[in-house]
């Protein structure tokens, strides 16, 4: 496996080794040995997750706080989309920055988002089958959210926003600076 570092101390893009042949391929998708080498910490998941989702559905920016907070690995078994981290930490210096990788079947590729970050993804194929693993169980009294268009952090989509399907809970999502006084 390859691991990218970004401009967000802490996570990373993985690119697996896939072995191609008359059979179709064969890729190591997790192992806990290589993976805690390469984001050079600790990390036991302990919850798996997958989604199924249409063109043009965004979810997120969500997070969980304190004790509950999460790290995730993610990936996308079956379509394509933009894949969101930001930095929510305090006291980082790349507060409110973020990194976007496009994910896909295709590509294979995983992105490591460490805990103190909001995450979120959008669909840009017809489908997508979106799996994650999280190294702490979620607690809906710890779960916070920012609103996808934020202006201060300001993400870059690429898609036109008339076009979004977005649930009623993340229409209403807090500004990073109000979400802040929540932590």
């Amino acid at each position: 496996m390859n691991f990218i570092a970004t401009k967000l101390e802490g996570c990373f893009i993985i690119e697996p080794k896939i072995i191609l042949d008359e059979r179709g391929y064969f890729m190591e998708s997790f192992n806990e040995n290589t993976f805690q080498k390469g984001v050079n910490q600790q990390v036991h998941f302990v919850q798996d997750n997958q989604s199924f989702s249409s063109k043009g559905v965004l979810r997120g920016l969500h997070y969980q706080t304190g004790e509950h907070a999460q790290a995730k690995l993610v990936r996308v078994l079956q379509g394509e989309v933009l894949d969101v981290a930001v930095d929510i930490r305090p006291n980082s210096p790349t507060f409110g920055q973020y990194e976007a990788v496009v994910l896909s079947g295709e590509n294979q590729r995983q992105f490591f988002v460490p805990r103190g970050f909001a995450h979120g993804f959008l669909v840009l194929s017809d489908t997508a089958t979106f799996f994650y693993k999280c190294d702490n169980f979620y607690n809906k009294e710890s779960e916070g959210g920012i609103s996808y268009n934020d202006k201060t952090i300001n993400i870059d989509w690429g898609f036109p926003t008339e076009n979004l399907i977005i649930s009623e809970k993340d229409k209403v999502q807090p500004n990073l600076e109000n979400a802040k006084k929540a932590w």
